[in-house]
């Protein structure tokens, strides 16, 4: 009588628990957004060279007090005596819009490092206060 009682519960414990257990379907399967992954931390961000900092507001100031009008392409030399770079400043070219006032220009810079050509850009954000807006190797 154990014997056959066996197969009977059996079957009768599995129909009960398969009422526990739910059905699959890929078309509910969803992503979890309560997970969360680690990820590798980005790259400490490199810190600018402060002689080519340097450089770059000796630059900026050889092109905003440069006399745009009596250059008539014309050269303009600059010096860095905290760095000892020297370069010259080529196509300084002055361009004026609507409250703006930007002179874009190319320059050589001789360093220690070598020589490189670089094109920028500094506008007036004030009265007689200029940024450089763009500088960077050609």
């Amino acid at each position: 009588m154990v014997r056959q009682a066996a197969p009977w519960a059996c079957l009768v414990s599995g129909l009960l628990l398969s009422g526990c257990a739910g059905g699959f379907s890929l078309k509910q399967a969803e992503a979890d957004p309560t997970i969360l992954t680690g990820s590798v931390a980005s790259p400490a961000a490199v810190a600018a060279d402060p002689s080519q900092r340097s450089d770059e507001m000796t630059i900026r100031n050889a092109v905003s007090s440069a006399d745009v009008e009596s250059l008539e392409g014309s050269q303009i030399p600059w010096a860095n005596a905290e760095t000892g770079s020297r370069g010259t400043i080529n196509s300084l070219v002055e361009e004026k819009g609507p409250g703006t006032v930007c002179r874009r220009f190319t320059t050589s810079r001789e360093s220690f490092d070598g020589v490189a050509l670089f094109e920028g850009q500094a506008c007036m954000v004030g009265p007689g206060a200029w940024r450089l807006e763009k500088f960077g190797a050609v």
